[in-house]
C-alpha cells in the first residue's frame, strides 16, 4: 500500500504536465531531511555572510545590525548551518520570489519573529536590488514589506502571545488563555508562519500580564509552561477552525534559545559543539502541533540556536554597554539559516 501510494504521487507531476523530463527527475537532496540537527560550519567556498546589513539593507532595524554598533568580531557571520542528512539549498531570493508571485506571507509573533522577518525581507531586497520595495507601518503592531514587481508582500504582525491580553480598569493585565478575538488578521494569508515563547518565559517586572484567566476563573499565577501549554492549544484550536490547508500554509517559527544564564553572550565568538540539553518549551510545542487536524509545519530551529551563543547582539545594540541582549540575533546571521530552511520547506513541495 505504502509503494502504492508513493508511486501514485510521483506519477502525478506526468499526469498533469508535459514536461516527461521535469516529471522524472528526483526530488531536492534536502527532500525529507532533518534540518533540526546538525552542526555550523565555515562556509567554504564563502558565500556567508549573505549579506552586509549596513550596505544592502539600510531598513534593518538597528539592534540586529551589530557590525553598525561596534561589534569587533566577524567570525560569527562565515558559518552556515549543515543538517546532518543533507545540505541546505541556497537561498535563492528571485525564485522565492516568483515562486510567490501574488502572494502574501505574514509574520505572526514576538521580536523573535520579527528578528527572522527582518532577515527575509533583506534576503529578498538582495536577490532582486533593481526591483522596487514598500515598506509601510500599516498599524502600530502591522509592518509590510512588498514588491509590486512580484505583487508580494511579506509582512509581520506582533502578537506575542497569539492568545488575548486585555487591560482591565480594576485588575490590570489580562492574559486570556482560552480566547482569541485578534484572529481576523491571520486569515486571507497565504503562508502564516506564527512564533509565540519568549513572551511566557518573563518574570517579575518585565512579564506583561497581572493574572491568567481560563473561562471565568482569575489566576494570579501558575506555572508559565503550563499557561504556554494552554495558549498554544487554543491557538491550535483556532487554526483548525478557521484555516483552510487548501488556501494557506501554516507553520510554526519553533523555539529559539536564548543564552540568558551565567555564561551569556558577551565575548563568544565561536559556536558550540556537541549534544545539548532538551530546551524549556520544545516538547510542548512538538505535542500541540501534532495533535492538530491541520497540517502545521514545524521549524525546529531550537538546536541550531543552542549552539550560538555568539551570535546575539549582547552590548552591540545601539542601546549601549549596559544593555546586554542575549535573546536577539545579530543580522546577518543566525535567522538567515531559519529562512534557508522555511526556503527549502516552501520550495521543496
Amino acid at each position: 500500500m505504502q509503494f502504492e501510494m508513493v508511486f501514485t504521487l510521483w506519477l502525478c507531476p506526468l499526469l498533469l504536465s508535459s514536461a516527461f523530463v521535469w516529471a522524472l527527475a528526483p526530488p531536492p537532496p534536502y527532500q525529507g531531511c532533518d534540518f533540526s540537527q546538525g552542526k555550523w560550519v565555515i562556509d567554504e567556498p564563502s558565500s556567508h555572510p549573505l549579506y552586509d546589513a549596513s550596505r544592502d539593507c539600510p531598513f534593518i532595524g538597528q539592534g540586529f545590525d551589530c557590525l553598525r554598533n561596534g561589534r569587533p568580531d566577524n567570525e560569527y557571520l562565515n558559518y552556515r548551518w549543515k543538517p546532518s542528512g543533507c545540505d541546505l539549498p541556497r537561498f535563492d531570493g528571485k525564485k522565492f520570489l516568483e515562486r510567490n508571485t501574488g502572494k502574501k506571507i505574514m509574520f505572526v509573533g514576538d521580536s523573535i519573529s520579527n528578528n527572522m522577518w527582518q532577515s527575509l525581507t533583506c534576503l529578498l531586497h538582495i536577490a532582486v536590488p533593481n526591483s522596487t520595495y514598500i515598506s509601510t507601518t500599516q498599524t502600530q503592531q502591522l509592518l509590510v514589506f512588498s514588491f509590486p514587481e512580484y505583487k508580494a508582500s511579506i509582512m509581520w504582525l506582533k502578537n506575542g502571545f497569539l492568545v488575548d491580553l486585555v487591560i482591565d480598569k480594576e485588575k490590570g493585565r489580562i492574559l486570556k488563555l482560552d480566547t482569541i478575538s485578534s484572529g481576523d488578521q491571520w486569515k486571507g494569508v497565504d503562508v502564516l508562519i506564527f512564533n509565540s515563547y519568549h513572551w511566557w518565559t518573563h518574570t517579575g517586572h518585565s512579564q506583561a500580564w497581572d493574572y491568567f484567566q481560563i473561562g471565568t476563573e482569575l489566576i494570579k499565577d501558575m506555572d508559565h509552561m503550563e499557561a504556554f501549554k494552554t495558549g498554544l492549544t487554543t491557538w491550535a484550536k483556532w487554526v483548525d477552525s478557521n484555516i483552510d490547508p487548501s488556501k494557506t500554509r501554516v507553520l510554526f517559527q519553533g523555539i529559539a534559545a536564548s543564552h540568558v544564564d551565567k555564561k551569556g553572550c558577551l565575548r563568544q565568538t565561536k559556536p558550540e559543539e556537541g549534544a545539548m540539553a532538551a530546551y524549556p518549551g520544545v516538547d510542548i510545542v512538538k505535542t500541540v502541533i501534532s495533535n492538530m487536524a491541520n497540517p502545521v509545519e514545524l521549524l525546529d530551529i531550537t538546536v541550531l540556536t543552542q549552539l550560538r551563543r555568539d551570535g546575539h547582539p549582547s552590548i552591540y545594540t545601539g542601546r549601549g554597554t549596559s544593555f546586554d541582549d542575549c535573546s536577539h540575533w545579530c543580522l546577518a546571521g543566525v535567522p538567515d539559516a531559519w529562512n534557508e530552511i522555511l526556503y527549502a520547506v516552501l520550495l521543496g513541495n
